[in-house]
C-alpha cells in the first residue's frame, strides 16, 4: 500500500511540475525587480556575446576571401587579429553574462525561499491537517530549483539563442540568398523529428526524477524510524525493498540516459547531414563562381549556428513549462491567507499579565473533521494563581483546549477569554507570548543545551538560561554531558533520555516566564527517577502561575486546586478530586481504575491521549 501511494504521489508531482500557465512566470518579475541593475548588465553581456558569435562569420569570411584567396600575408594577419579579437570580446562577454544570470538566479531562488518559508511559518495548524510537510519541502526546495535554473541558466541561454537564430538567419540572407531559400525548405525535416523525440527524452527525465523522489523519501522514513526498523529485526526486508527502488532508478535513469543518447545522435545526423548537403550545393556554386569560398564558409557557419539555436530553444520550452508549474504551487503558498491573524485593530492585554481564563459556551470542530465537536457549549474559568487539571477519556477534547488558549483555531461557537480579552480580537504573537507550553513530547532542537533553553525567549542572557535550568534540574546531566553546556543534542534530542528532554522543556517554559502556564502531563511515560525530578521541576514552573494540565495519570493532579471532566467535548462536572470521587459517574470510574480502589464498571472507557 505505501508503495502505491508512493508512485501515485510521485505521478501526481510529475502532472504538477509541468504547466502552460506562463503568465504565472510574470510574477517573477517581483522578485527580479530589485536586482534591475545587474539585469540590465547581464542583457548587455548577452547582446555582445550574441554578436561576438555572429561578427566571428564576418571574419572568417574576410580570412578566406581577403587572405588565403588573395595570397596577401598582411591582409591575412589583419584578418586573423580581427578574429582573436571577436573571440576575446565573446569571452568576456560570456563571463559576464554566466557570472550576472548565475547570481540572479540564485539570488531570487533566495529571495523565494525566504518568502515562502516565512509565509508557511504563519499559516494555520489547519493548513497542515490537509497539507504534507512532504509537499511544502518539495515546493521549498525541487520547485525553487526549477525556477532556478530558468533565472539563473535557462532563460539567458534562451534569449541568447533568439539572437542568434535571429541574426543567423538574417546574415545567411545576406552572405547568400538562394542557399538561405534552399536551408528555409530543408529546416522543417531537420527540425521536426527532433522535437517529437526530444518530448520522449523529456517523459523519460520525469519518469527518472520520480523514481528518485522514491529512494529519497523511502530513505526519510527508514532512517527515521530505524528503531522501530531494528527492534522489529527489518533491516533484511526493508534493504531489499530500498534495493528495489534503487533499481528501479537506476532503469528508469538508464532508459533516460539512453534516449538522450539516441536524440543527442539523431541532433549531430540531422544537422551535420543537413549542413552537409548545403555545403555540397554551395561547393558547386563555388566551382561555377555564383559565391565566394568565403562567403560559402560563413554561410554554413551561421547555418550551423541557427540550427543549433533552435534545439536549444525547443529544449528551453520544457524548462518553462517545468518553472512555470513549480511557480505555480510556489505562489500557491505565497497567497494562502492564514485563517488565524490579527485582526486590524487589536485589542490590548492588561499589563502585567494575570493568567485569567475563561472558556464561555465554546463549541468548535476541526476543519479536517467539521461533522463532529470536538467541544461543545463547553464553560469553565481559571483565576490568576490557580491550577486547574482537564480530565477525560480519550477524545474528550482535552488537547482542544490547549489549542484554542495558543489560539490555533477560533471556536465556531463562544467566547475564549485571556486576561478578560476575547482572544478572536487579539493578535495572536500576543496571546502566545503570555502563555508557556510543556508537552507529552517536548520538541528538542538539533542544537545544544543552552540554544534549547534559550528558544523559549530569544534575548534571554546565559545566566537567565542557567538559572531556568537550575530550576527545572537540567544542571544535573548537562554539565556531565561531553561538551557541557554546549553539547550538540542531535536530531529530535537522540542524545538524552525522555527525562532529560523533558527538563529542557521545562526550562524553555521557564526562561520565558509566562503568567499562563499549560502542561501536557510530562510525567506519563518516565520512570521513577526520571518522574521525580520533573515532578520537582513542575513545581517550581508552577509556582505563581496560572496552570492549566492535561492529565493522564491522576495521580499526578490530585492536589489540583480543581479538576475539570471532559468527555466528548462536554463538561461532565468539575470540582477537587476527593469530592469528584465521591459524586461517582465517570472521574470516580477513571480514579477507580488507576488507583484500584473499586472494580471498575462494565463499558468504562479507559484514559487516553486523543484530542
Amino acid at each position: 500500500m505505501a508503495e502505491r501511494n508512493d508512485r501515485a504521489d510521485g505521478t501526481a508531482a510529475a502532472a504538477r511540475e509541468s504547466s502552460r500557465n506562463f503568465r504565472v512566470l510574470a510574477r517573477l518579475g517581483a522578485f527580479l525587480l530589485p536586482y534591475r541593475l545587474r539585469m540590465a548588465g547581464a542583457f548587455v553581456a548577452l547582446t555582445l556575446a550574441a554578436g561576438s558569435v555572429l561578427g566571428l562569420g564576418t571574419a572568417l569570411r574576410w580570412l578566406v576571401d581577403a587572405g588565403f584567396a588573395s595570397g596577401d600575408t598582411g591582409l591575412l594577419d589583419s584578418a586573423l587579429w580581427g578574429l582573436i579579437g571577436f573571440v576575446l570580446l565573446l569571452a568576456g562577454a560570456t563571463y559576464s553574462r554566466s557570472y550576472l544570470v548565475t547570481w540572479l538566479g540564485e539570488r531570487v531562488t533566495a529571495d523565494l525561499r525566504k518568502a515562502v518559508f516565512a509565509r508557511t511559518l504563519r499559516l494555520s495548524p489547519a493548513f497542515f491537517e490537509t497539507t504534507r510537510t512532504g509537499e511544502v519541502l518539495s515546493r521549498l526546495t525541487a520547485d525553487t530549483t526549477a525556477i532556478q535554473t530558468i533565472v539563473g541558466s535557462t532563460a539567458s541561454m534562451a534569449l541568447r539563442n533568439v539572437l542568434l537564430m535571429v541574426g543567423g538567419a538574417t546574415m545567411m540572407a545576406i552572405t547568400a540568398p538562394g542557399l538561405a531559400t534552399m536551408t528555409l525548405a530543408v529546416v522543417p525535416f531537420v527540425v521536426a523529428p527532433i522535437v517529437l523525440f526530444g518530448r520522449k527524452v523529456r517523459a523519460l527525465s520525469r519518469e527518472s526524477q520520480d523514481r528518485l523522489g522514491d529512494v529519497g523519501a523511502d530513505i526519510d522514513e527508514t532512517l527515521n524510524a530505524v528503531r522501530t526498523v531494528q527492534a522489529f529485526n527489518r533491516e533484511t526486508e526493508d534493504g531489499a525493498r530500498f534495493d528495489r527502488r534503487v533499481e528501479d532508478a537506476f532503469q528508469a535513469n538508464a532508459r533516460r540516459a539512453a534516449a538522450r543518447s539516441a536524440l543527442i545522435a539523431l541532433v549531430m545526423l540531422l544537422v551535420f547531414g543537413a549542413v552537409g548537403f548545403v555545403l555540397w550545393v554551395g561547393g558547386h556554386g563555388a566551382m561555377r563562381g555564383e559565391i565566394t569560398v568565403g562567403q560559402l564558409s560563413a554561410f554554413v557557419f551561421y547555418a550551423v549556428v541557427v540550427a543549433s539555436s533552435i534545439g536549444a530553444i525547443s529544449e528551453f520550452m520544457a524548462d518553462l513549462q517545468r518553472a512555470a508549474g513549480a511557480s505555480e504551487r510556489l505562489f500557491e503558498l505565497l497567497d494562502a491567507v492564514p485563517d488565524i491573524r490579527a485582526p486590524a485593530s487589536p485589542a490590548v492585554f492588561p499589563s502585567p499579565a494575570r493568567g485569567d481564563v475563561a472558556f464561555e459556551g465554546v463549541t468548535f470542530r476541526y476543519p479536517s473533521a467539521p461533522d463532529r465537536a470536538a467541544l461543545e457549549d463547553l464553560s469553565f474559568s481559571v483565576a490568576p494563581g490557580e491550577t486547574v487539571a482537564v480530565v477525560g477519556p480519550s477524545g474528550a477534547g482535552k488537547t482542544t483546549v490547549f489549542q484554542l488558549l495558543l489560539r490555533f483555531y477560533d471556536p465556531q461557537g463562544g467566547t475564549v477569554r485571556l486576561d478578560g480579552v476575547d482572544l478572536r480580537a487579539a493578535d495572536p504573537a500576543e496571546v502566545r507570548r503570555r502563555i508557556g507550553f510543556v508537552s507529552q513530547e517536548p520538541t528538542i532542537f538539533a542544537a545544544d543545551v543552552m540554544e534549547n533553553i534559550r528558544y523559549g525567549r530569544t534575548g534571554a542572557s546565559d545566566a537567565e538560561v542557567r538559572a531556568a535550568a537550575r530550576a527545572a534540574h537540567v544542571d544535573e546531566f548537562a554539565e556531565r554531558l561531553p561538551q557541557g553546556w554546549q553539547t550538540f543534542l542531535g536530531e529530535r534530542g537522540v542524545r538524552l533520555s525522555g527525562g532529560q528532554r523533558q527538563r529542557i522543556a521545562i526550562a524553555r517554559a521557564l526562561v520565558r516566564d509566562p503568567a499562563l502556564l499549560l502542561l501536557d502531563e510530562a510525567t506519563s511515560a518516565l520512570d521513577a527517577e526520571s518522574e521525580r525530578y520533573v515532578q520537582a521541576a513542575l513545581e517550581t514552573l508552577g509556582e505563581g502561575r496560572t496552570v492549566i494540565a492535561i492529565a493522564h495519570r491522576l495521580a499526578t493532579v490530585v492536589r489540583a486546586d480543581r479538576l475539570v471532566v471532559l468527555d466528548r467535548g462536554r463538561k461532565l462536572a468539575e470540582g477537587p478530586h476527593a469530592r469528584l470521587v465521591a459524586q461517582g459517574g465517570l472521574y470516580a470510574r477513571l480514579a477507580a481504575l488507576q488507583f484500584d480502589t473499586q472494580p471498575a464498571e462494565p463499558g468504562a472507557r479507559l484514559e487516553g491521549v486523543g484530542r
